[in-house]
């Protein structure tokens, strides 16, 4: 890099200078400050950094599970002896991709990327692999409809063709659409995953059910099953835009509450019985979508299943902190569609169908309403939040928009007793751990998962999040 371009190397060893300072200081910024540092420096950094990466990069995208879908496959490509750049804390914008590509060596990249930065990541890193997961609404207030975002995503995809593989969730219609046009499908750079499980459908679409019209004519979606949100088994029935064949399936799914899930795979590559130590069918998608990335990357199939089996939680994603003789499981919710998925393990928790035996559950959830949660959080109005109302034993409501939290959880129907509202998250963590007997499940936004991290980490209880 210094050899051919010695003022970009000044710069670069700047950056990482400041970083170092910064993660000193204790301050936070580690993930950020760097690739910030380094951007405004160089604008083009991220252009020339790229071309260090000769094996080619692939790039990550999707409302829910971008982060864990990431962790997935490079779990998968450092089993296979590879150790691609990987900004694996979670910083997903320009300057954590900046971060990222400036402190780690290798020839291979692997970055997640925020949905609204995606087109602007792909021009400047041509990736030969793209994996999309999934579009729900999601900070309305930043990003707007699902139906700009789908577009801006389709310009994006059109202009890579025949340069960009792609992996695709044919069970997501706004995702599986990028790669419905017969030109497109016949080559063979389109590969989509999906479930085919009817016993895991839900009963009814949920509320939280965001692409209800067909993109290409815009008459309504027929539902055969829903899995998640609007993820299923669609058609339109006035222009016959149905739901592709996936590629890679699974199938006989047995979700186990938070101890994870099994499912028997399908693929091109062969089939496995594969064991996800992750909970939630939202996982099942994480790791369909991981499968299929590695196996497009040449990682043998048996590799990628026994990386896959030792995986661990993502940053804030379904991790669980040992605190004094209390276990402390932390799993973010940002939008409707997600908590519901959340929710959905808990339930099956209260249950008695996962690790904890059954029983009512003890809860701390952190609403914020910063910029990086979104300013709007009317969002928690459409989660289903009635499904849990009747197994939870007490509910610690912090965060800056704690009250609200409270109301929503009053009308979904938990008696008012069982509702504590202290809006500060430390010393509301601290009464809620106090007060749990066991098990605390905590459900943050995403900046009160960055201060709950912080506060682990000042007390010696979890690694600082960019380590």
């Amino acid at each position: 890099m210094t050899e051919f371009d010695p003022a970009l190397g000044l710069k670069v060893r700047a950056a990482r200078a400041l970083g170092w300072a910064s993660r000193r200081s204790g301050r936070g910024g580690g993930t950020t400050l760097p690739g910030r540092a380094l951007l405004r420096l160089d604008p083009k950094a991220v252009v020339k950094l790229g071309r260090r990466l000769v094996r080619g990069t692939t790039i990550v995208s999707a409302t829910n599970g971008k982060t864990t879908t990431a962790s997935m496959i490079a779990a998968m490509l450092r089993a296979d002896g590879r150790a691609p750049v990987h900004n694996r804390a979670g910083s997903n914008m320009a300057w954590g991709v900046a971060t990222a590509l400036l402190e780690q060596d290798g020839d291979e990249g692997l970055f997640e990327v925020d949905e609204a930065w995606l087109p602007r990541m792909v021009r400047e890193l041509g990736p030969r692999l793209l994996v999309l997961g999934n579009l729900f609404r999601d900070q309305l207030d930043r990003y707007g409809e699902l139906e700009r975002l789908a577009d801006e995503w389709a310009e994006m995809v059109a202009d890579r063709e025949g340069r960009t593989g792609l992996v695709l969730n044919a069970d997501d219609p706004l995702i599986a659409d990028l790669g419905r046009d017969a030109e497109l499908r016949r080559r063979p750079e389109v590969t989509y995953f999906g479930i085919e499980d009817p016993a895991q459908a839900l009963p009814a679409l949920q509320h939280a059910h965001d692409a209800k019209h067909c993109r290409r004519c815009g008459a309504p979606y027929a539902y055969a099953r829903a899995f998640v949100g609007h993820l299923g088994h669609y058609s339109c029935p006035n222009c016959g835009a149905d739901r592709p064949a996936p590629d890679v399936v699974a199938r006989s799914i047995e979700l186990q509450g938070m101890r994870g899930a099994r499912f028997a795979l399908e693929s091109p590559w062969g089939s496995a019985n594969v064991t996800l130590p992750l909970p939630g069918l939202y996982n099942v998608y994480n790791a369909l979508a991981a499968l299929t990335a590695a196996l497009r990357l040449g990682v043998p199939l048996e590799v990628a299943v026994e990386a896959l089996a030792r995986v661990e939680a993502a940053f804030g994603r379904v991790e669980t902190i040992a605190v004094g003789e209390r276990s402390l499981s932390i799993l973010l919710i940002k939008n409707p569609a997600g908590a519901n998925e959340v929710l959905r393990t808990l339930a099956l928790e209260a249950s008695g169908a996962g690790e904890s035996g059954g029983g009512e559950l003890d809860l701390w959830i952190a609403l914020n309403d910063r910029i990086a949660d979104g300013r709007d959080v009317s969002w928690i109005w459409d989660a289903d939040f009635e499904m849990l109302a009747r197994s939870i034993r007490r509910v610690t409501c912090a965060g800056t928009r704690a009250p609200e939290m409270a109301l929503r959880l009053k009308y979904a129907g938990l008696p008012q007793e069982r509702i504590v509202v202290r809006e500060p998250i430390d010393e509301s963590l601290d009464d809620a751990l106090a007060a749990a007997p066991g098990r605390l499940f905590a459900l943050p936004t995403y900046t009160a998962l960055l201060e709950l991290r912080t506060l682990l980490a000042d007390r010696g209880l979890a690694k600082e999040y960019w380590a």
